[in-house]
C-alpha cells in the first residue's frame, strides 16, 4: 500500500512539474512584453480625425519611451502624451511651440515668434480660419496642434494650454496598423 501512495505522489508531482514547465515560457513572454511596454515602447490608438492625413482614425502607432532621455522634443515631432486636462487619457499631436516661443493664429495662419510658419507646415490637412493668442509657451512646456487643425482638440482649446515635459510619454515613431500602411510617421520633424 505504501508503494501505491508513493507512486501516486510521484505521478502527481510529475504532472505538476510538466504543467510548470509548459507555463514558464508563457510567463517569460508575458513578463518581457510587460517590461517592453512599460519601459521601452508605448502603444497608442488614434481615436479621432485630429492628425489626419498623417495618421488616420483607428490607426495604431508605437512610440519610443526613451526618445527624450538625453534630448528634448523638437518642433514638428509627433509625440504621445498625457492630456493636460485629464492625465488618464493619452493624446497624439505634433509639437508646434517650444519653451519660450510665442504662438499666434491669425485667420488660420500659425505664427511662431512672429513668423508665418505655413511654408514649413506641409503636413497640415485642413483650412483653418480661427484666431488664437498670442501665447508664450512656459518653460519646460510644449504647445501641441493636430495636423487636421479644423478638427483637432489641441493646445488652442485646452484649459491647461501646454503639455509639460513630464507629461510626454514618448516620440511617436512607427505606424503598425493597418498592416498595409506600416511605416515611420515622424518624417517632418527636424532630426
Amino acid at each position: 500500500m505504501e508503494n501505491q501512495k508513493d507512486t501516486n505522489k510521484e505521478g502527481t508531482d510529475s504532472k505538476a512539474m510538466r504543467v510548470v514547465k509548459e507555463l514558464v515560457p508563457y510567463i517569460v513572454v508575458v513578463a518581457a512584453a510587460l517590461l517592453v511596454n512599460t519601459f521601452l515602447i508605448i502603444n497608442a490608438k488614434i481615436p479621432s480625425a485630429s492628425m489626419e492625413t498623417t495618421i488616420m482614425t483607428g490607426e495604431r502607432v508605437f512610440g519610443n519611451r526613451l526618445a527624450y532621455i538625453n534630448s528634448l522634443p523638437k518642433r514638428y515631432e509627433i509625440v504621445i502624451f498625457h492630456y493636460p486636462d485629464d492625465e488618464k487619457r493619452l493624446f497624439v499631436k505634433r509639437v508646434i511651440g517650444l519653451p519660450g516661443d510665442t504662438i499666434e493664429v491669425k485667420d488660420g495662419q500659425v505664427y511662431i515668434n512672429g513668423v508665418n510658419d505655413m511654408e514649413n507646415e506641409t503636413f497640415v490637412s485642413s483650412d483653418l480660419h480661427d484666431e488664437f493668442g498670442p501665447y508664450t509657451v512656459p518653460e519646460n512646456c510644449y504647445f501641441m496642434m493636430g495636423d487636421n487643425r479644423a478638427h483637432s482638440n489641441d493646445s488652442r482649446m485646452w484649459h491647461n494650454t501646454c503639455v509639460r515635459l513630464d507629461q510626454i510619454v514618448g516620440r511617436a515613431g512607427l505606424r503598425y496598423w493597418p498592416l498595409n500602411k506600416i511605416g515611420f510617421i515622424n518624417k517632418y520633424a527636424d532630426n
